[in-house]
């Protein structure tokens, strides 16, 4: 059983590169390193889109963590090349179309309920974060609802914008 369920906040253009690497590894940010270090083998990872506010992905880590400069994923800054990655598998991955409008589901989740309910948002700042278990349970679930029905997730679900760097730092 997983001990740890984690929530990476990326931006879109951050998934597509881990969607093109088969969901096999993520690379965390610079900063994250310590808390990089505490994933364990079979701890779990959900990844929330910034700035379109949708869930796209559930995972399993498979690996601790290594260090790996290789360019990939895309940072604020360009000596930002998320090093610290770890190996996952892919659990339940949604097409674009199918991403869950956090707008929908986020009060219904006890991690966002330590914030007033207009400032809910403010539960997906930062890029990592650990979550309940019954939070991670229940998005897990509608995923894969909506991922077996091979249906649209309810709400907008246009494919993803493109979004400037500044609509990426405000969201």
């Amino acid at each position: 059983m997983p001990r740890n369920y984690w929530m990476l906040v990326l931006t879109p253009e951050n998934i597509r590169v881990t969607r093109e690497q088969g969901f096999t590894v993520q690379g965390f940010r610079t900063g994250l390193r310590r808390k990089v270090e505490r994933m364990e083998v079979g701890d779990r990872l959900l990844f929330y889109l910034s700035g379109i506010r949708r869930f796209a992905a559930t995972a399993t880590i498979i690996s601790t963590y290594f260090e790996d400069h290789s360019p990939h994923w895309k940072g604020s800054g360009p000596r930002e090349d998320f090093p610290w990655r770890v190996k996952i598998e892919p659990g339940v991955v949604l097409e674009e179309d199918q991403f869950l409008d956090a707008r929908l589901i986020a009060p219904r989740l006890e991690y966002v309920k330590r914030w007033t309910p207009e400032w809910w948002p403010l539960a997906f700042q930062g890029d990592l974060h650990l979550i309940p278990r019954a939070d991670f349970s229940l998005l897990e679930s509608e995923m894969r609802e909506v991922a077996t029905a091979g249906r649209r997730a309810p709400g907008p679900g246009a494919p993803l914008p493109s979004l400037s760097a500044e609509q990426q730092a405000s969201a």
